[in-house]
């Protein structure tokens, strides 16, 4: 069934929470009590640090705002967050998003991390298998982790953080709604066993887009763990996801506008297309404490295998030479990563905290594609892979090690000041094999092997100051600023093309400066701030001299631009957010090779790249009778292309959530993307000329009780 289409029974529903919604409006709560809580942070200092002593920008999204804002991606989890914008979809699938921070547009520049764990590893970030199911909450960091996480971030870290052992939901979910989708959950705090907790948590879903072929079929199983062990405690994770996505067809571009010579939701992926995925994940960790400080150890692995068939039209939209206007390919790809990471804390004084620590991330993948090309109509509809005879053969092995040493300290010499300095000794090491088996002529095998290795330092200083109260009152003020430098190995995207070389790594320095507020008591929570970002050797997409699709390193560019952001509480159970940011993205001294030609990017902004972003956001949330949330973004205008020849007018969206909680149960109707809007918001990296829309209007009526 269709958005615009939707049953009676969910009109009637929508219907019902609105008028409750109404009534319970007219029925206001009394204020709350000053509260001097300060929100508190492990993802810039691995240890408890609040917010208001730190010196850079971070946010922290609850676990209960995600729930009462119906948000299950994080496109409507972090839409509220200043700077973020995360469309759903892309090349990983329409499972997958490519979060933009501080501008940059790009599927790799940050760092995801789930408790504690870089999710993705040394490659990508695994965004598809992302579960925000029993969230606790989610940090949003931004700017690099020079020290932390070393060499595996630039723009920012998005770490979500969920539930602790014994500590669940305790609730069974059950939705459905548009297109034929729905989806459950089950999260359960399992019996103690004296000390021992644990908790399990299953969810499943069923997607479908507004192209019918397209959406997502998921089931998803976590199991945690904590003991008392050795005069500590361990910590064991067991994490299974088993997820089969249907692509979408990103829309060709035609000149500076998208093509009309297709239909909106055309799906020219061939007959049996789709990205089927098993991944498992095992995680221990063990912590201690003593007179002599604090212990942590935390190791995982994880494994992905992946089937992945798809095709994208000629940009030409054409017939070729050969009889095809499209291009597909069958591909198998193997993914191992492992972390270590083991630091110690303690206080070396009673105004120095000082975290030292080894960590090594470890990534090995491969895959083997077999491509072909065939013809579709532009209508959508296509011959199964298996029906085309294969062209070529590519394969590619990447083994990565990347390990470091690190030293952080928090110096604290009074009450008002703060200063945080760290550095890190990184040693990088890559090895790569990649081939070419052409199927119609032998002597245009090919086969390359490739070494890269690098030994750097990277680090961050930054100072904090308390400009007006004092650091315990409910009401105060800080200013902060901050400094870091640090460089990422190139990203690998694992398509199906030939992959010769090792790219260059890229490497950044950052300046942020800010001022964070608290008013009102503590209900009224403002921060503002600047920054700068100078890059050398961004991955950019482009083609090589046969036209096939490839990674390289494009110059320097730079970004900076002002971001703000307000939380209040105005009244008990209501919150009014918003956030707005202005980014400035360019090229600096870049060249890039557009339709054969290399061009000079010097001024240009980079693609995709709006300068302003803007959001606002209430929500309405007593435990008990009508609830309801709301939340607007609007994405400026932004190009489409590096030359910027092809703008692309800004546009606003809209989710909103009505509920009504009983006792131990609650019903509820989440809406997203209420206006309808099917915008270009993600470029393709294995079409060329080729854009992924964003999804179009969903509803979906749930249905929880409590355990």
């Amino acid at each position: 069934m269709s958005a615009r289409g939707a049953p009676r029974w969910i009109t009637t529903g929508f219907s019902l929470l609105a008028a409750l919604g109404l009534q319970a409006v007219a029925a206001q709560s009394p204020p709350p009590a000053d509260s001097p809580l300060s929100e508190v942070q492990i993802t810039a200092t691995r240890v408890a640090e609040p917010i208001e002593r730190l010196p850079a920008a971070v946010t922290i999204v609850g676990g209960d705002s995600l729930r009462a804002r119906g948000a299950g991606d994080l496109r409507t989890a972090l839409a509220l967050v200043a700077g973020i914008d995360a469309p759903p979809g892309g090349d990983a699938g329409p499972a997958s998003s490519v979060p933009s921070l501080w501008g940059l547009h790009e599927f790799d520049a940050f760092l995801l991390v789930v408790d504690g764990v870089p999710s993705g590893g040394a490659f990508n970030p695994a965004l598809p298998t992302l579960d925000l199911h029993d969230v606790d909450r989610i940090e949003v960091m931004k700017g690099g982790a020079p020290v932390m996480y070393g060499v595996t971030s630039f723009v920012g870290v998005i770490q979500v953080v969920r539930r602790a052992a014994g500590s669940s939901d305790q609730q069974a979910l059950i939705s459905g709604g548009s297109h034929d989708s729905w989806s459950g959950d089950v999260s359960l705090s399992l019996p103690s066993l004296g000390s021992f907790r644990q908790s399990l948590l299953l969810d499943g879903q069923r997607t479908r887009l507004s192209d019918p072929r397209a959406g997502v079929d998921a089931g998803h199983v976590l199991y945690r763990s904590s003991a008392p062990v050795v005069g500590g405690t361990g910590t064991l994770d067991a994490e299974f996801t088993s997820q089969t996505q249907l692509p979408t067809s990103p829309v060709i571009r035609a000149g500076t506008t998208l093509t009309a010579r297709t239909a909106l939701d055309a799906n020219f992926n061939p007959q049996d297309a789709g990205i089927n995925e098993q991944r498992a994940h095992l995680t221990a960790g063990y912590a201690r404490a003593g007179a002599w400080g604090e212990w942590h150890t935390l190791l995982s692995y994880t494994r992905s295998t992946i089937h992945d068939v798809r095709g994208f039209v000629r940009p030409q939209l054409a017939i070729g030479a050969d009889g095809n206007n499209a291009d597909g390919f069958n591909q198998d790809r193997i993914l191992d990563d492992a972390y270590f990471d083991s630091y110690w804390r303690t206080l070396l004084a009673p105004t120095l905290d000082v975290v030292a620590g080894l960590d090594w991330l470890y990534g090995r993948g491969s895959q083997q594609s077999r491509n072909f090309a065939y013809l579709t109509p532009l209508d959508g509809g296509a011959p199964p892979s298996g029906s085309r005879p294969i062209d070529e053969i590519n394969g590619l092995s990447n083994r990565r090690n990347f390990g470091g040493a690190y030293l952080q300290a928090d110096w604290k010499p009074n009450d008002r000041v703060a200063v945080l300095a760290g550095a890190r000794m990184n040693r990088t090491a890559e090895e790569q094999a990649s081939s070419h088996v052409d199927a119609f002529d032998s002597a245009n095998n090919l086969n390359a092997l490739g070494t890269r290795s690098h030994t750097r330092g990277s680090g961050t200083i930054g100072i904090s100051c308390v400009a007006w109260g004092t650091q315990n009152s409910v009401s105060h003020a800080t200013v902060f600023a901050d400094y870091r430098n640090t460089f990422k190995p190139a990203a690998i995207d694992f398509g199906p093309d030939f992959t010769p070389l090792i790219l260059k790594p890229e490497s950044a320095q950052s300046y942020e400066a800010g001022l964070r507020l608290t008013a009102r008591g503590g209900r009224l929570k403002w921060h503002v701030e600047g920054f700068r970002l100078n890059f050398t050797d961004l991955v950019v997409h482009e083609l090589d001299v046969n036209g096939a699709p490839i990674l390289a390193n494009a110059g320097s560019q730079h970004f900076q631009g002002v971001e703000t952001e307000l939380r209040w509480s105005v009244a008990a159970d209501w919150v009014l957010s918003a956030s707005y940011s202005y980014h400035d993205t360019r090229f600096d001294n870049a060249v890039s090779v557009e339709s054969g030609n290399t061009v000079q990017l010097h001024g240009h902004q980079l693609e995709l790249s709006p300068h302003n972003l803007a959001a606002v956001g209430v929500q309405f949330a007593p435990p008990l009778g009508a609830q309801a949330a709301v939340q607007a973004v609007y994405v400026g205008r932004r190009f489409l292309d590096r030359l910027n020849t092809a703008p692309a007018g800004g546009y606003a969206t809209v989710d909103a959530r009505l509920a009504y909680r009983f006792a131990r149960y609650s019903v509820a109707l989440n809406g997203y993307n209420l206006t309808d809007r099917r915008e270009p918001v993600t470029a393709s990296e294995f079409g060329d000329q080729s854009y992924y829309l964003l999804p179009a209007r969903r509803l979906m009526l749930e249905a929880a009780w409590s355990l």
